[in-house]
């Protein structure tokens, strides 16, 4: 009862939001070009960045979809900044955000834009013209790119006043969604049943193997009747055919933040770790089978590194001076808007990259047949 009574502002908030859209009395429109939006129900720890990536991979490998001209729209988390900014290379993760900052190093020759007003954004990337009758001022900033003939929306499943074309959602494999609650008491930041509302659902960071019977047992959760493993669809209580697929994160071989980085030190066998995103034990799972973790500073998703922290850092390093420092790489990009980083973390500071794995190369298969088959 108790819970009930917390958190029935927020539920009858989200509930009359979501009414006022479906009716029709909020607008929601349609992008000038084919979207694809990537987000989550619960607040961070999906994997959001990694699959919006895999999702650029897929679509960069279709030459048809390549010609269009891809772009990357995002709010941009943590900026300094305020209006439509183009995110440049050398640019900082304080004026853009660390996402789409770490997403534009990985993808260069892309448009990556952020932008708190998704509809203004969208129009902005599918007609860069527009940008000369928008009155931002000095707010709104680009650098010349040619109009997106496909945008990829992150982090954009609650923001209705944009539809996309193609709609995934992502949930994490530890984390149902059908078991939490709302916020603060849980991790959702929107109601369980707005799931029906995907395209695509991916249950993300599972086991590198699963059988069907577990496929089916989250089909069912998700209210999925019919649901087929082949072709990896089922159809939901509102006749809508909703695809789900299941995917791993893999590590890659770490790697250097700053070029002074000496590889030698990737071969120490203590590491001392710091984390600022929503759920690193994944990640410290992963390294304690190769390194003893000697310290471990685990700071709040998207903290901003402060000159008192790398000291922290450097006490520590200097206490073990032959272990290799690691962070995740989206923590790697607010390390190095820190004006004073000690010559010590220079030195030692690797990052370690993660990319989304489906568990079968088959489902990869249906996956990207899926997707292009609603985007055209």
């Amino acid at each position: 009862m108790i819970d009930k009574f917390v958190l029935a502002p927020y539920y009858w908030t989200l509930r009359i939001r979501h009414a006022l859209f479906d009716k029709g009395l909020r607008r929601s429109v349609e992008a000038p070009v084919p979207t694809v939006s990537v987000g989550n129900i619960t607040v961070g720890g999906t994997g959001k960045t990694p699959h919006t990536e895999m999702i650029l991979e897929t679509l960069l490998g279709e030459p048809s979809f390549r010609e269009k001209g891809i772009s990357v729209l995002s709010r941009g988390y943590g900026r300094s900044t305020r209006g439509f900014q183009q995110v440049m290379v050398d640019g900082s993760a304080a004026q853009y955000g660390d996402e789409p900052l770490q997403i534009k190093k990985k993808f260069p020759h892309i448009t990556v834009a952020v932008c708190k007003d998704r509809v203004l954004g969208a129009g902005f990337l599918s007609d860069p013209r527009e940008l000369r009758y928008a009155w931002f001022g000095e707010l709104c900033r680009d650098n010349g790119f040619d109009p997106s003939g496909l945008l990829v929306r992150d982090a954009a499943f609650q923001r209705r006043a944009l539809k996309p074309t193609v709609s995934v959602v992502l949930v994490d494999f530890s984390r149902p969604i059908f078991y939490d609650h709302l916020m603060p008491l849980g991790h959702l930041r929107d109601l369980p049943s707005r799931i029906m509302d995907a395209d695509i659902i991916i249950v993300s960071k599972c086991p590198s193997e699963i059988n069907n019977w577990d496929r089916s047992r989250w089909a069912d959760s998700f209210d999925l009747s019919n649901f087929d493993p082949e072709t990896c669809s089922g159809v939901n209580p509102k006749g809508k055919v909703q695809r789900l697929f299941f995917t791993t994160l893999s590590y890659c071989q770490m790697e250097p933040v700053f070029v002074e980085g000496e590889n030698r030190y990737l071969y120490a066998k203590r590491l001392i770790l710091f984390t600022g995103i929503a759920n690193d034990m994944p990640l410290v799972r992963y390294l304690s089978d190769t390194f003893k973790i000697v310290r471990h500073f685990n700071y709040p998703d998207h903290h901003r590194f402060t000159a008192a922290d790398m000291a922290e850092i450097r006490a520590t390093a200097l206490a073990h001076p032959t272990a290799v420092i690691a962070t995740t790489e989206k923590d790697s990009q607010r390390v190095c808007d820190c004006r004073r980083t000690p010559e010590v973390l220079k030195e030692r500071l690797f990052r370690i990259p993660i990319k989304v794995q489906f568990l079968t190369p088959h489902e990869e298969s249906v996956f990207r047949t899926t997707l292009f088959s609603l985007l055209s």
